[in-house]
């Protein structure tokens, strides 16, 4: 089966409007690990808008939880990720004003910062992805960074299915980009704006293993319940 993680960012949000300490995202990773999803995802932000640096610490420090730690290249980020030593990296872009995650890292731009990144999580023997576009050109630049993984952006195609607008092109990409890192020993993940009908599509090509979904997933579950969006995620992905 491939795997699910679930971005808990935004129980940290709900948390944090009221300024109080419910709902707790330390309560909730603990939560979600007993309904047997396979890693929990946090995104420490340079503006620490949802999720803190207590939350990461603690979060990072429970045995028998599988990690995956989202940061930018921010050299305070980045130490705070070494010393916490989340089981999972996640590279992504970041800029103070966005909303939300809004594409794939500049590879091109960042080289020689990510390459000096990679090699310190690699000295902790912490599995690093790079969060990336579908693009062959950004996969190869990942394989000669030797990461360990590739996250590809998929907000563009889960708009795309959302409008109700023709999505194929972008389908084709994804696979593409999926099976060339596939063949040069890139695990493949995928991520952003994923929900059922999205994250269904994107099953049928192999080698993805792994889906990391927040926004969503925490959405639905305001009104079925964690336990129930959880198990039509791990159906779909069966």
């Amino acid at each position: 089966m491939k795997r699910l993680g679930v971005n808990i960012d935004h129980i940290a949000t709900l948390r944090n409007a009221r300024g109080e300490q419910h709902p707790d995202p330390i309560v909730a990773a603990d939560y979600l690990r007993k309904l047997g999803v396979n890693s929990i995802t946090i995104h420490l932000r340079e503006d620490r808008r949802h999720i803190k640096d207590l939350d990461a610490k603690m979060i990072c420090s429970k045995k028998n939880l599988l990690v995956n730690l989202e940061i930018s290249t921010n050299p305070k980020i980045v130490n705070i990720a070494l010393r916490i030593k989340p089981n999972f990296i996640c590279i992504v872009p970041e800029n103070r004003k966005e909303i939300t995650t809004e594409g794939g890292l500049n590879l091109k731009k960042n080289k020689k910062k990510l390459q000096k990144i990679i090699n310190q999580f690699k000295k902790k023997k912490i599995r690093t992805s790079l969060f990336i576009n579908p693009s062959l050109t950004d996969v190869e630049t990942a394989i000669e960074l030797k990461a360990d993984c590739i996250e590809i952006h998929t907000g563009k195609l889960a708009n795309l299915i959302k409008s109700k607008k023709k999505y194929l092109y972008e389908i084709k990409k994804i696979k593409k980009c999926a099976i060339f890192a596939k063949k040069n020993n890139l695990e493949v993940h995928a991520g952003h704006g994923l929900d059922y009908k999205s994250t269904k599509l994107l099953t049928k090509i192999n080698q993805i293993e792994e889906f990391n979904i927040g926004h969503f997933l925490i959405g639905e579950s305001i009104f079925d319940g964690l336990p129930i969006v959880i198990k039509r995620f791990k159906k779909i992905l069966r």
